[in-house]
């Protein structure tokens, strides 16, 4: 199901309007247009180097876009990032951690960078540490954390400041099983609480319980967007042959 976007909606929490990004003189996103409303999880689909990665960056204010509008919580995203960014939270392929700071310095220190207030800020690193079962290890380096450990923080961190919108770039990576449904609870919760959640993932399989929305990425456009049938086999179809030039770029 394809659907044209003709201006940015103000009433979604996030609303990109014909995003195009080029690298050099190589497009990489052609006039994405995505709008999420409150309580909607869109998983955002497409094979190794379709452009997904590069797209939660724009949208993460990361990256400027070469053309477009993007609006955040009803914030202009591109005139003021900054203040767009207090309303983001971000798992990445960077874990945005200091090795040389305990699990919990890493997120004190993120929680003043967030402006969460002193009152509340060890309660809610308490609940977000234990929350990602990591309330036993508070005090050790993050150097020393397991792949998966390490993206239990990332997560931890990203979520501290209860931001409305969750941007994820294949966040189950490195997670056991536990933990991945551990993961997918909270999403679930949280888009029942009205966050708005955007994950990129190129696995069928994981971490689509949940989802009320997908998003194929392809050739640099949303190609299309699909309600229902979100079965590995509907989609695979949409997300094979990707440029092998576009490798670099997600």
């Amino acid at each position: 199901m394809t659907h044209a976007h003709h201006t940015p909606d103000t009433t979604a929490l996030l609303s990109a309007f014909q995003v195009g990004k080029l690298y050099g003189l190589r497009p990489v996103l052609r006039s994405v247009s995505l709008q999420v409303q409150r309580g909607e999880f869109v998983a955002l689909l497409g094979a190794n180097g379709a452009g997904k990665t590069t797209l939660l960056r724009v949208l993460a204010t990361l990256m400027r876009p070469d053309s477009g509008a993007l609006m955040i919580c009803g914030n202009d995203a591109l005139a003021q990032p900054e203040r767009a960014r207090a309303y983001i939270g971000l798992v990445s392929h960077a874990s945005l951690t200091y090795a040389d700071l305990s699990a919990y310095e890493n997120l004190m220190f993120y929680g003043r960078l967030y402006g969460i207030q002193q009152a509340v800020l060890a309660v809610r690193v308490e609940e977000a540490l234990r929350r990602m079962n990591l309330w036993t290890r508070r005090g050790d380096l993050a150097r020393t954390f397991s792949r998966g450990m390490l993206q239990r923080l990332t997560i931890a961190r990203a979520l501290l400041h209860n931001p409305p919108v969750l941007l994820l770039d294949e966040p189950f990576t490195g997670l056991d099983q536990t933990s991945a449904a551990n993961l997918s609870n909270l999403l679930r919760e949280l888009v029942s609480q009205g966050h708005a959640v955007i994950m990129a993932t190129h696995e069928l399989g994981r971490g689509l319980s949940g989802v009320t929305r997908a998003v194929i990425l392809k050739g640099g456009q949303v190609s299309e967007e699909l309600y229902e049938d979100l079965t590995p086999d509907r989609l695979a179809a949409h997300m094979r042959d990707a440029p092998s030039h576009h490798a670099s770029c997600d």
